[in-house]
């Protein structure tokens, strides 16, 4: 980076900063939306495709988010996302970010996420914590995230850039990857992933023998949580709505329109099925997956017995939240329950 090119980021960050210290002494009760818990709650934010003419010749589009119409660029160029789902949506979409928070990992990056489509976008702190600095010093035209990460910080952030939040994430993640696509201006390629998604679905759900067919496979999804109760993921989930997708039962356990039923390592028959996947977030032991599969009621499970258990990247099929993610979910669901 040449110096005049370092001088004047340092001054962007330092007009960024400026006008957030100027704008939360001013504001008055901005950013304070709803931040229902993360993955859990349904509703999202919707769109509009209206074009307006914005500020000298520069055309702007209009985009309803969860903190109501916000005018972005038409083509924006130096997009930063703040959580995982945002990050999907845009690779999904052919947007590399320029800057993105850190997922928590080694490569700060998901791992079902390749190198070269990550290469090059700069960690701009942890998600739920960003660096202002350092999202002000990409000099970005558009940053993306949602109410339950970043409402408290909206106003700093639309002192950088137009930002586009959605209410939350997790269960409405086709719905939030519309708004994605209307803040990117991606909406005619939003179409064709959609449709590949739903041709890929069709696709498992007739290799499990047909919709009737596999409707009689129940799939149980297990998450062993480090510092909280065995989660057994319900229809209002990310994962919940790509089971749906492909038309395969729940257990009646599981068969309802929440986010998860938690259960204790004493009470994990109730997550038997024809099939059980499950993924550990966390470290084993504290998340309490090495006692629970090592006891005597994990090992009479019918799926167990039937050599029908399945351990899975948490990584991918909970926290990457989007439709790159959701490909090679089906991927894995076609594998392992037609294997």
């Amino acid at each position: 980076m040449t110096a005049h090119r370092s001088r004047r980021r340092l001054a962007a960050a330092q007009a960024a900063l400026a006008a957030v210290v100027a704008l939360t002494a001013t504001a008055c009760g901005g950013g304070s939306g709803s931040t229902s818990g993360a993955s859990g709650a349904s509703g999202a934010s919707g769109a509009s495709g209206d074009e307006n003419s914005g500020a000298g010749s520069s055309a702007t589009r209009t985009v309803r988010t969860a903190m109501g119409e916000v005018k972005v660029p038409e083509n924006p160029k130096r997009v930063v996302v703040l959580d995982t789902a945002e990050l999907d949506s845009a690779i999904t979409l052919g947007v590399k970010p320029v800057g993105a928070t850190s997922a928590g990992t080694e490569s700060g990056f998901l791992s079902y996420l390749t190198p070269q489509q990550t290469r090059g976008i700069e960690n701009v702190g942890e998600i739920a914590n960003p660096d202002l600095e350092a999202v002000a010093a990409l000099e970005p035209d558009l940053i993306l995230s949602n109410e339950t990460r970043d409402a408290d910080r909206y106003d700093e952030l639309s002192a950088i850039a137009p930002t586009v939040l959605t209410e939350t994430t997790g269960f409405p993640w086709k719905e939030n990857f519309q708004v994605h696509a209307q803040a990117l201006g991606k909406t005619a390629e939003a179409k064709k992933v959609t449709a590949a998604y739903d041709e890929h679905a069709a696709r498992v759900t007739e290799a499990l023998g047909g919709a009737e067919k596999a409707k009689e496979t129940e799939v149980s999804m297990v998450r062993f949580v480090e510092g909280a109760d065995i989660r057994l993921y319900a229809n209002q989930t990310y994962i919940g709505t790509i089971l749906k997708d492909i038309g395969v039962g729940r257990p009646a356990i599981a068969d309802k329109d929440t986010f998860s039923v938690d259960v204790s390592p004493e009470q994990i028959d109730k997550a038997d099925g024809d099939a059980v996947f499950y993924a550990t977030y966390g470290d084993a032991k504290k998340a309490k997956e090495s006692e629970t599969v090592g006891s005597s009621l994990w090992k009479d499970l019918d799926a167990v017995k039937k050599g029908n258990v399945f351990k899975v990247e948490d990584e991918l099929w909970y926290q990457g939240i989007g439709y790159t993610a959701a490909d090679k979910i089906l991927d894995g669901l076609k594998a392992n329950l037609t294997g």
